[in-house]
């Protein structure tokens, strides 16, 4: 006996011989780069079907075409956000302990070397010693000493018993003030570029529909028959 089970786009695949028995059943399944081809075998007819409703097949044997791209997609996903927890959690327990701390830059003071939106972290002066060429944060304040704002600038002269001339890179002219240890709030160490300008109320309107959204493509692949 010669049955033909089923026709990919590259080759025929036939079965041949004899049963012994009225209800024997073969199960074949075909996989390749091109997908999963699975056809039911009876003694009189020939089923196509998907061989996850028979047998639960070991991963690597069905991950095949857009099942391997959802895999590795998903465990990309996956450790991009293990990664993101632990950064967010070593920052929030930095940030308790007072060993740093963040600030997103809004002006254009420090361009190039800082633009907008950029996220900068800082420690503090007891961990790391101010000096000339530090980019600092400091508070600056009126002559009656009431908090104005603050600011992040490069040292580029003074000391801490006189104060600190700083100076935004892009400025034309040194800061009035010339802060002292006291009012320096934090030494920059790191930055991250551009990542400040998502965290705006605006930005997270969009950003976090579409990761909803994209977890729900997610599902539904993962799910799709």
């Amino acid at each position: 006996m010669s049955r033909e089970v089923f026709v990919t786009e590259h080759e025929d695949i036939r079965i041949e011989g004899e049963s012994n028995s009225y209800d024997s059943k073969i199960l074949v399944t075909l996989s390749s780069v091109f997908g999963e081809k699975t056809a039911l075998i009876t003694p009189t007819e020939v089923i196509e079907s998907k061989s996850k409703l028979f047998v639960q097949a070991p991963r690597e044997r069905v991950t095949v075409g857009a099942k391997k791209v959802e895999r590795k997609l998903t465990t990309y996903t996956r450790n991009i956000g293990y990664v993101l927890t632990a950064i967010l959690v070593l920052f929030s327990v930095s940030s308790a302990m007072g060993l740093m701390k963040a600030r997103i830059v809004l002006t254009g003071s420090m361009v190039p070397t800082i633009n907008p939106g950029d996220v900068v972290f800082l420690a503090p002066p007891a961990r790391i010693n101010p000096k000339i060429g530090s980019i600092v944060s400091y508070t600056a304040r009126r002559f009656d000493g009431t908090p104005v704002g603050t600011f992040t600038h490069r040292i580029i002269s003074g000391d801490p018993i006189s104060g600190y001339v700083v100076k935004g890179d892009a400025n034309p002219t040194p800061d009035i003030q010339h802060p002292k240890i006291p009012d320096i709030s934090g030494v920059e160490f790191f930055k991250i570029p551009f990542i400040g300008k998502l965290i705006t109320p605006k930005s997270l309107l969009i950003i976090v529909p579409c990761i909803v959204g994209f977890w729900f493509v997610m599902d539904a692949l993962k799910n799709e028959d």
